[in-house]
């Protein structure tokens, strides 16, 4: 594996490329095996109902949740309401950076 296809860790923000759920971001809950992980969102795809996913079929950012990550390897669980604000601190992150003009710059603009 390269190291832009490494294998995502527990906490990890990712975005889902292939399926239902394309262009949405989710965390990943736990690891299956070597090809698969369980995510969860909190909101449409809760903890308890987490989605498998190939980790083929993500794409992992560099933000680890360690509230969500810590909560993991201490009790096995996470909260949704856990969970959504990671991916809203991720999200605000995001949108701070490209405020600032990173790469989607001139790519947005459709007008």
């Amino acid at each position: 594996m390269s190291e832009t296809e490494r294998y995502p860790e527990l906490g990890q923000v990712v975005q889902i490329l292939q399926g239902r759920e394309a262009g949405q971001f989710a965390i990943v809950i736990e690891k299956l095996d070597s090809r698969f992980v369980l995510l969860a969102d909190g909101d449409k795809r809760k903890y308890d109902r987490p989605k498998k996913k190939n980790v083929h079929h993500i794409s992992a950012t560099n933000f680890i949740s360690p509230e969500v990550q810590k909560s993991l390897l201490e009790t096995g669980r996470v909260t949704n309401g856990k969970l959504r604000y990671a991916i809203n601190k991720f999200a605000n992150e995001i949108l701070a950076d490209l405020k600032k003009g990173d790469q989607l710059d001139g790519e947005r603009r459709c007008n």
